[in-house]
């Protein structure tokens, strides 16, 4: 099959890689001409105008967007809504949020044109190990991609697979995100207590060696704990800064709508606010308190 690729991140890059392996045709397109020579290196033809990407490819056409959500995104399909034509289709592979992707299946279908919504999971490991997909949209139009999608994912059979109607895609994707911070802010905060206890003087790339093999804990986030903790046991090059990409958030808000608990991946998207603030006034004032309160005593600043 053939497609355009628009938006080569390294995610991007790394699928129009994998799909060119694969044997089909992609064409890149980038806003930087460094980064579709990228593209055009990873087995792509380049393309310097979402125009020209279109022109390249023969009827019907299958445009696959990974560019920043929000703003962008609406920008992208706006546009595409009006250089594609009937029977033409487009993914949106990244992390748009699903009433976005409402919003743009309904554009699309007002003009006759498919839109699937595609939660892309796998980082920069996808080229070698496939890509989770989560897909939204019609049956039909899913099983036209098929190609694509066997290509994309670790197996043909598996790791992959329509969710539900447009929209749905990025639902899951969203809460497959909500889930991944609770993992990972459990994964460190046990590892930050075994690292408190200077006593045993524990080798926390060790046990996350151990734990990788038979554990009930074992898992892909683990597997780059150990690696992480290999490459530099004690994180010095690292500034405990942690960012959050919008599905946490997002994740936290439907629970709120739909009365229901999720305290711990809400709990670990305030923890990553927290990582932020080097102040971190709240918990100044809070020892404040404690010496008024009870005399207790507070650490002054140099």
């Amino acid at each position: 099959m053939e497609l355009a690729m628009i938006g080569l991140g390294k995610m991007g890059l790394n699928m129009t890689a994998r799909l060119a392996r694969g044997g089909h045709r992609v064409i890149g397109f980038a806003r930087t001409a460094a980064t579709v020579q990228a593209a055009v290196e990873n087995g792509a033809e380049g393309a310097h105008s979402l125009e020209e990407a279109v022109s390249k490819l023969s009827a019907p056409r299958v445009v696959w967007t990974m560019v920043p959500a929000g703003q962008t995104t609406d920008d992208t399909i706006q546009k595409l809504s009006d250089l594609l034509s009937r029977g033409d289709i487009v993914i949106d592979g990244g992390n748009s949020n699903y009433k976005d992707s409402l919003r743009h299946a309904a554009l699309l279908e007002s003009k006759g044109i498919e839109f699937l919504d595609c939660g892309t999971s796998g980082g920069i490991w996808g080229l070698r190990e496939g890509y989770s997909m989560m897909i939204g949209g019609k049956v039909e139009v899913v099983e036209k991609m098929r190609p694509i999608f066997r290509t994309l994912a670790p197996a043909a059979d598996r790791g992959w697979g329509r969710v539900g109607p447009p929209g749905a895609g990025h639902f899951v994707k969203m809460i497959h995100n909500g889930i991944e911070y609770g993992m990972m802010q459990a994964l460190a905060e046990g590892f930050d207590i075994l690292r408190a206890k200077k006593e045993f003087d524990l080798n926390l790339a060790e046990i996350a060696e151990i734990w990788r093999y038979g554990s009930v804990v074992r898992s892909w986030l683990l597997d780059l704990t150990a690696r992480a903790l290999k490459d530099d046991p004690t994180l010095s090059d690292i500034q405990p800064w942690v960012e959050d990409s919008g599905e946490g958030r997002w994740t936290v808000a439907e629970a709120i709508d739909h009365d229901i608990p999720s305290p711990v991946i809400t709990l670990a998207l305030q923890m990553r606010f927290a990582s932020r603030d080097d102040e971190n006034f709240s918990a100044r004032l809070l020892a404040a308190m404690r010496n008024q309160f009870g005399g207790h005593a507070v650490k002054k600043t140099d």
